[in-house]
């Protein structure tokens, strides 16, 4: 103790102290990973014994399967991200779990179609690539460098559905030789990519006040460009493969990296009108569209008719079937639904035999989801990683949002798949790959030093310091739009430099007031005496001192924790 008060009497008044170290927290990441295997485990039981009234042959085999999956996924974190968030992994193998019992559970009625051991073995592929996305990417700003390729490949894997023919109405399918992907579910993760490193380029051009419409201000014609640009690519897929989620999806991302990044509520204001126009202009002229839009408005007119139910009546009428905690797993009769009880729909079987006591738990795990992966964005000093962390998140985010609204008859059906939950390996791929990238992400904002947050454990040192202010401007100094490019964009007088995290994500962004903690982080920093220093005016004027070399983002100490 007395050690630890002379170096706290040493340290100058206005050096904040030594930011403590972080837990690594790999044990609890290990404690929760059992007990969603263990959960997943027992849905399996539960419905073999609704099923047959005895344990199901292979439940040994299916526990021994994803423990060992989610075990290897857990030493590569342990030892490659030891700092990273220790709830991502554990909620989605938890929902990856029940994803393969719901259908497992459906193929019981459906035995010409067992569409589980396929979806085990794509679950398996998506372990792999997780391992692999965390042993081998080192650093998430490796990927700014090659934003311009991830958006040719994801152009072309977007436009490559086209020539071959349409799938349930919809041409975002390729099939060959009997082997299926859907390469739509790979293209938004790169095209986030893409989003992050244009915004974090041009975030200080955005957020400027151009041109005046009405209340809304816009930035100039040439800043605009890109967002018509995305807008009308978006239509274009929507047009051409008949796919409305995927063009929601992408144009969905794009406005809400454009928010976050400016804090400009104008821009969602713009991306719906934008949007809207859009989809009502297609679901007016493409009959795919426009048959989707007629079930949406009328679901019961079917019934009416006299011609049965559709999928739509049918869902809901499992979803009022299953009340408060549902008929229990394997006792529902969700497969009247018909040909996308596994895909679209299974939230209908979700719902009908786990209840809404079900749905809201796994609402909630999405939402655990999607706010680690916000707060990861908040610990980093990078605006590239920061805007990349909220771009993953908001994928599963807009996801279930687009899809529990139109199972649930709140928007017209996109034929998406649920994340994790639904049948189709190219969705479950994709989504293991978004989870090891946010992993990657938090493990940078929860690491000591100057690589992670901008405290140090030392103390701090000058070299360190002047490298995480260099680190902090969001692009490589070698890119275009970098940290000299912003710099002058925001005044070389500093004057418009953005301070903080408020700073990075926009002063009104909603992830900022959600997730940040009150209160400055400066004043939480400063000891009281330096604080008290400061409030009270100088007796002799103070010398002249040289001004700070401006940055573009001041992190939060207790940011990612």
């Amino acid at each position: 103790m007395t050690a630890l008060a002379r170096a706290a009497a040493a340290r100058p008044l206005d050096t904040p102290p030594p930011l403590p170290l972080l837990p690594r927290r790999r044990g609890v990441e290990l404690a929760l990973l059992t007990g969603a295997v263990l959960i997943s485990v027992c849905g399996y039981v539960v419905v073999g014994l609704a099923r047959w009234h005895a344990l199901p042959a292979g439940a040994l085999r299916y526990g021994a399967g994803l423990g060992g999956l989610a075990l290897l996924a857990h030493l590569a974190v342990r030892f490659r991200a030891p700092y990273a968030d220790p709830l991502l992994l554990p909620t989605a193998v938890l929902l990856n779990g029940l994803g393969l019992v719901l259908i497992f559970r459906l193929d019981l009625d459906t035995p010409a179609d067992h569409a589980a051991p396929t979806q085990l073995v794509w679950s398996t592929v998506g372990f792999v690539l997780f391992i692999a996305v965390v042993v081998l990417l080192d650093d998430h700003r490796t990927l700014q460098r090659h934003a311009a390729r991830c958006a040719a490949l994801a152009l072309l894997l977007m436009a490559s559905p086209i020539l071959f023919p349409a799938v349930n109405g919809a041409k975002i399918w390729i099939r060959l030789a009997g082997f299926s992907i859907q390469p739509g579910e790979f293209a938004k993760v790169l095209i986030t990519v893409f989003f992050a490193a244009y915004l974090a380029a041009n975030r200080g051009v955005l957020a400027r006040t151009g041109r005046s419409m009405g209340r809304l201000q816009l930035p100039a014609g040439r800043v605009l460009g890109p967002v018509v640009a995305i807008w009308l690519v978006s239509v274009a897929v929507l047009v051409l493969e008949r796919d409305l989620g995927t063009s929601l999806l992408f144009f969905g991302i794009f406005v809400v990296l454009l928010y976050v990044a400016t804090g400009r509520t104008g821009w969602i204001a713009v991306g719906l009108l934008l949007a809207g126009i859009g989809a009502a202009a297609v679901g007016t002229l493409e009959p795919h569209v426009h048959v989707r839009v007629e079930d949406w408005q009328h679901p019961f007119a079917g019934i009416a008719a006299g011609q049965g139910p559709g999928q739509l009546a049918q869902s809901l009428f499992a979803f009022a079937a299953g009340g408060m905690f549902g008929t229990g797993l394997g006792q529902g009769h969700s497969y009247l639904i018909g040909f996308a009880m596994k895909s679209d729909f299974i939230l209908a079987t979700f719902g009908e035999e786990l209840g809404l006591a079900g749905l809201t738990a796994l609402f909630l795990l999405y939402a655990l989801l999607v706010a680690r992966g916000y707060r990861a964005a908040l610990g980093l000093p990078d605006a590239f990683g920061s805007l990349l962390a909220v771009g993953l998140a908001a994928l599963p985010a807009l996801q279930v949002f687009v899809i529990a609204g139109g199972v649930m008859g709140l928007i017209p059906l996109t034929g998406m798949a649920m994340p994790f939950l639904a049948q189709g390996g190219s969705s479950v791929v994709t989504n293991w790959i978004i989870v090891a990238l946010l992993l990657r992400i938090s493990n940078r904002a929860r690491m000591p030093g100057r690589e992670g947050r901008t405290g140090h454990a030392d103390g701090g040192s000058a070299a360190g310091s002047a490298e995480a202010a260099e680190s902090a401007a969001g692009l490589p100094a070698d890119l275009p739009g970098g940290r000299a490019g912003d710099q002058a964009a925001h005044g070389a007088s500093g004057a418009g430099v953005l301070a903080g995290r408020d700073g990075l994500f926009g002063s009104g962004s909603w992830v900022v007031g959600f997730l940040k903690p009150t209160g400055s982080p400066a004043a939480r920093s400063r000891p009281p005496s330096a604080a008290s220093a400061t409030s009270s005016p100088p007796a002799t004027p103070a010398a002249p001192t040289a001004p700070a070399a401006p940055t573009d983002d001041a992190s939060a100490p207790e940011a990612g924790r």
